[in-house]
């Protein structure tokens, strides 16, 4: 029985061989998940960001209800071009992590140099990022911090509680927001391949020209990705070019590290931006493909939501 993490292999860890897979029990990897043998020989070749973000995905496929998330070949080429979250979503998550140790609210806990939990919850990778990250935290008053030498003592505050509680309703949303091209052309793409995939999936989809109570668009578009638990881009275009706000909501939800999924027609690969062309799209010429390319790709990176059914 091997006894290091397979992420982080300088950090101890129980694992145990099961078939094709490991079960690793790991502090810093955020607790336990499976890790089938192909996926293995491609987490060994990951830079120390791409093992962050991948110890970021499993972080939060625990948050949203898989106690052993699978990591795949495909998760683990998807933590390979994923963006690094952004500081002030890591020192949000951060701030998540320092509250699930207080006993009670009047209770501090403490972050230290080792603590394995804080730099998987945070993204992080060394202590001098942990310690910016709590002195953001400090300094926007969401938590009260006192230096102990060689370990903080920290306390949630009433406004950082309050920022917690917002985030745990986007945690909680079933919704899936769709930034697509809106055009007749796209109807048959949209109803039989997007929206069913996602719903089969257990989610909610959101297409906003067809929300009927709709204000300032540009507001309600920030709002309703704000809401959402993942976004669904697709590049298609005609012959008038990009759709810019494709790639501006896909990036926005980027930024607030939200979950993008990116599909595209077949014969339009060579059409996309540079800065998403990295990312893997699920690329389509039916919507029946479209439909089980997303179905799939929804459940491998996001998970079952709470609206599939068992018969699926």
């Amino acid at each position: 029985m091997m006894n290091k993490c397979l992420i982080w292999p300088e950090f101890a860890a129980t694992v145990n061989p099961q078939g094709h897979t490991y079960i690793v029990e790991s502090a810093r990897a955020g607790g336990k998940y499976e890790l089938d043998f192909t996926a293995e020989r491609l987490v060994e070749s990951l830079d120390p960001g791409a093992h962050a973000r991948l110890t970021t995905w499993l972080v939060d496929q625990r948050r949203w209800g898989a106690q052993c998330p699978r990591i795949t070949s495909e998760i683990v080429e998807y933590a390979k071009v994923k963006r690094s979250l952004l500081p002030h979503v890591r020192a949000a998550r951060l701030l998540c992590f320092v509250a699930e140790r207080m006993a009670t609210i009047a209770t501090a806990t403490y972050i230290h140099p080792y603590d394995a939990g804080a730099y998987a919850w945070s993204e992080s990778t060394k202590w001098g990022e942990l310690d910016i990250l709590l002195t953001y935290l400090s300094d926007a008053n969401l938590i009260a911090v006192s230096d102990e030498r060689i370990r903080f003592k920290c306390m949630v505050t009433v406004d950082g509680y309050r920022q917690i509680a917002e985030q745990e309703n986007q945690v909680a949303t079933t919704q899936a927001f769709v930034a697509m091209w809106f055009h007749d052309k796209m109807n048959d793409a949209f109803e039989h391949g997007i929206k069913p995939a996602i719903e089969a999936a257990g989610y909610a989809p959101l297409r906003i020209d067809q929300k009927l109570d709709v204000n300032k668009i540009d507001d309600e578009i920030i709002a309703e990705i704000r809401r959402s638990r993942f976004l669904v881009a697709d590049f298609t275009h005609g012959e008038e070019g990009a759709r810019g706000g494709v790639y501006f909501e896909a990036g926005f939800a980027q930024g607030l590290g939200i979950p993008v999924i990116y599909t595209c027609r077949s014969g339009m690969e060579d059409k996309l931006h540079f800065d998403t062309r990295q990312y893997a799209h699920i690329v389509w010429e039916t919507p029946k493909e479209l439909h089980d390319g997303l179905l799939n790709r929804i459940l491998a990176r996001i998970g079952e939501g709470p609206g599939r059914s068992p018969a699926r």
